[in-house]
């Protein structure tokens, strides 16, 4: 029997400082996550050494990366 109930821990958003997580986040929706990475960038971009990961933890792969890697 398959579940149709949607993974409400699926996009992970993560704020981390020269390598230590600050703190994260959880949605069940793309579109939501993808809103609060971008206003997470706005809030919390400015402290040192700031790194923000939004991640698909059903497909396991990153959606997005703030700084942009060089």
């Amino acid at each position: 029997m398959t579940s149709t109930a949607p993974d409400r821990e699926r996009f992970h958003l993560t704020v981390s400082s020269t390598g230590r997580p600050v703190m994260h986040g959880w949605w069940e929706n793309d579109a939501v996550a993808r809103g609060k990475f971008v206003s997470w960038v706005g809030e919390y971009g400015t402290i040192p050494g700031a790194r923000l990961t939004l991640v698909d933890e059903a497909e396991a792969r990153t959606l997005a990366v703030w700084p942009d890697a060089e």
